[in-house]
């Protein structure tokens, strides 16, 4: 069993900067690709950023050259800065994970974490 567990998440005002982090635990042999989505009320979930396990990322337009992803493999962790938030930031943002395990390769979840940015 391979567990998320999210951390950083927040109340924050436009502009301001939060840094989301990931940590990824169980019985894992590897961890391919890690990445973050969120889900707005109302809407469906998308991706936010992902990386992979050699550092190559992946980001959506609405945040390129405003968010961060990177990744501490030896620690299994995923981080995600996000600087010069704005409201349609606003969603729960989860992490995700393609992990290699006994039984083959299985994406999981994080329990996802509240972002508001509001003023």
């Amino acid at each position: 069993q391979v567990q998320l567990v999210e951390s950083g998440g927040g109340l924050v005002q436009p502009g301001g900067s939060l840094r989301l982090s990931c940590a990824a635990s169980g019985s894992i042999f590897s961890i391919n690709a890690m990445g973050w989505y969120r889900q707005a009320p109302g809407k469906q979930r998308e991706l936010v950023a992902a990386i992979t396990s050699g550092g190559s990322t992946n980001y959506a337009d609405s945040v390129k050259g405003r968010f961060t992803i990177s990744r501490d493999n030896a620690k299994n962790t995923v981080y995600l800065q996000m600087n010069s938030l704005k409201p349609e930031d606003t969603a729960v943002y989860y992490c995700n994970a393609r992990a290699q395990v006994v039984a083959g390769i299985y994406d999981y979840w994080g329990q996802g974490t509240q972002v508001t940015v509001s003023s």
